[in-house]
């Protein structure tokens, strides 16, 4: 068998989520079906992360495999071509070794929430971002995000459902810019949990509209209780930026991928 990594943007607005679901098309599904169009196989692809519905991706990563070696410019551009036309776009396709695992081997995912800012309502980008009219204070919002970072239980920025056998995690980096009308809100760590960073962003909009302060958000995560946090930032804000592995779960070397291979690593997204 020979195993492919794919580095994967998608527009989630029609999707029920990355993974394949009863009641609607996943991109998951997407990508096996195109799989299957252009290779004859019926594979099974495992993505780094579950997006769910509404929730796009800059760089998500996933791999599957094949029986028959074939070049990653040709998995690449073949995927193209019969994914269409749903709103998703192979950016890469490398062969990696059998130990690579799109989920298990990542050692970091960075998700990033737009927010745009200004009076006017969205019309281009209203399915990509949450719009809010009312002026934010993003430097008051970047210093009470940095109550968040570190290890902490998350208890109050999980999701009711969310099934993670803990609610600890370790946040390396949580932060708020701004660019002219856009607030950005980047948050990296290992794993999240269920709706983590929108709950976490819908905190800090309390915040930006003067009504938090940093020592709300510290409470909020004393509490250990959903309901002492913010509200769920809409999905349509969230995008999977990009996820990182070790250099040692790189593609292969061009030799070992056949003559003209054009095997350059993904970038840790």
């Amino acid at each position: 068998m020979h195993r492919y990594r794919i580095t994967v943007e998608y527009d989630g607005t029609d999707f029920v989520g990355w993974q394949r679901q009863a009641n609607g098309l996943g991109v998951q599904e997407a990508i096996e079906d195109a799989v299957r169009a252009f290779s004859g196989e019926r594979v099974t692809v495992f993505g780094a992360g579950r997006t769910d519905s509404g929730v796009h991706a800059l760089g998500q990563v996933a791999h599957f495999n094949l029986a028959r070696e074939v070049p990653g410019k040709t998995v690449r551009d073949a995927l193209n071509f019969h994914v269409k036309p749903s709103a998703v776009a192979v950016l890469d396709a490398v062969r990696v070794d059998q130990r690579f695992h799109a989920r298990f081997s990542a050692i970091e995912r960075t998700y990033l929430y737009r927010i745009v800012n200004r009076r006017a309502p969205l019309t281009l980008g209203r399915r990509r971002a949450w719009w809010i009219p009312v002026p934010l204070d993003t430097d008051a919002m970047d210093r009470a995000a940095r109550v968040l970072v570190g290890r902490h239980d998350f208890t109050s920025f999980r999701a009711s459902l969310c099934q993670a056998d803990s609610p600890v995690r370790t946040l390396d980096e949580l932060g708020v810019e701004r660019a002219g009308d856009e607030v950005r809100v980047r948050a990296r760590a290992r794993s999240f949990l269920h709706h983590q960073v929108r709950n976490v962003t819908g905190t800090l909009r309390l915040v930006g509209e003067g009504r938090w302060t940093a020592d709300d958000v510290a409470a909020a995560l004393r509490a250990q209780d959903r309901a002492a946090a913010g509200p769920t930032a809409p999905a349509c804000g969230l995008y999977l930026e990009c996820v990182g592995y070790p250099e040692s779960e790189g593609a292969r070397p061009e030799a070992d991928v056949g003559a003209g291979e054009d095997a350059r690593p993904s970038p840790a997204p």
